[in-house]
């Protein structure tokens, strides 16, 4: 696929790793359609990604609710006339063990609400926009790609229960609907980042830092711009579906 005046549609796009992908389609003449649920950051994003000439729109909405959804999808198309691409990014952390004891005594364990809240942003959210795009790719009978943010940390990972078993579930979906949606001409991919450097990241104390670049065989976190990368390969190569893409420098969780 030629990225070049087709129409992007990147969730969590106005920030991190959803602003370096949207960044990077601008630069290759892609229309944009960035979803998040913050108005001011979309805003601040659309005036950033609009020096590169290129059509940007924003949409405020909740990727873990139906009817925003689809709501949103039926505007994307409604303003651009179609959807060539579709990145699953938005997503989000809870991070907290299974459970924690003392003395043979529980004294704290993750609650329902702190696992459900990420399993609706990053699984739920996923499928849904997933879900949606499709629909309007069929409709629009000229095929397409989905791209979901998946993790290494879907292996397992000491500390997100939530996260990991979200993440693991969108490796799966990107399976599922290669298979489903091949007959339909659109392909679908998945990219497992590792540690990335974010402003997250660089808040860390100096010394965890150092502990995850030793944990690399490429001595560094990776960065936003290397993932973006990945995302156009996979729109680019017309052979690619089906499969995750691990960008995580070497490091297994």
């Amino acid at each position: 696929m030629d990225i070049k005046d087709k129409t992007v549609v990147i969730t969590g796009g106005a920030q991190g790793l959803g602003f370096a992908m949207a960044t990077q389609m601008a630069e290759l003449g892609a229309n944009l359609a960035l979803i998040d649920m913050q108005e001011d950051v979309l805003a601040t994003a659309a005036s950033e990604l609009t020096q590169y000439g290129t059509t940007v729109k924003t949409y405020v909405a909740n990727v873990s609710i139906e009817a925003d959804v689809e709501g949103v999808f039926n505007d994307i198309v409604s303003d651009f006339g179609n959807i060539a691409v579709l990145i699953n990014n938005a997503g989000i952390l809870r991070d907290g063990l299974l459970l924690k004891a003392k003395e043979g005594k529980i004294i704290d364990k993750m609650s329902l609400a702190q696992f459900q809240s990420v399993i609706d942003v990053n699984l739920t959210g996923v499928f849904l926009c997933g879900r949606e795009a499709a629909v309007k790719m069929v409709e629009g009978e000229q095929g397409g790609v989905i791209i979901n943010m998946s993790s290494v940390a879907r292996a397992g990972n000491m500390g997100q229960t939530n996260y990991s078993a979200a993440k693991s579930g969108v490796a799966a979906l990107t399976t599922t609907w290669a298979k489903e949606l091949g007959r339909f001409d659109i392909r679908v991919g998945a990219i497992a980042p590792g540690v990335i450097r974010t402003q997250m990241t660089d808040a860390m104390k100096p010394e965890a830092k150092e502990r995850l670049v030793k944990m690399k065989p490429v001595g560094r976190l990776g960065e936003a711009q290397e993932i973006a990368h990945t995302a156009r390969y996979i729109i680019e190569n017309d052979f690619f579906t089906g499969r995750v893409v691990e960008i995580d420098g070497g490091i297994r969780l």
